[in-house]
């Protein structure tokens, strides 16, 4: 009997964050980073230019993707949230 185990994909680790942060109701990266290295391996991480633990480009793309009009990225808390019912904003970001 061969153990067939699926590969985790970038779109896997977004779906994840969607359910962490619909959980907590703010997800920061700081924290998730980490979570992600130890939930999913190294593939989906990697240290930018400033040699931190960052968040891998094609996840973040995935998680941008299927959250777009819902959740939006808090620069001051380095922390992404969902839309407030009736908030309206420009971009992705809020200030």
């Amino acid at each position: 009997m061969e153990n067939k185990v699926e590969k985790v994909t970038a779109d896997d680790v977004a779906a994840w964050m969607l359910g962490q942060l619909e959980a907590k109701k703010w997800l920061y990266q700081e924290v998730v980073v980490y979570k992600i290295k130890k939930e999913f391996g190294e593939d989906f991480v990697y240290l930018n230019a400033s040699g931190n633990l960052a968040i891998g480009k094609d996840v973040l793309k995935s998680f941008k993707k299927i959250t777009e009009n819902s959740v939006v990225w808090e620069r001051g808390e380095k922390a992404w949230r969902k839309l407030r019912e009736n908030e309206k904003y420009t971009g992705r970001q809020v200030d």
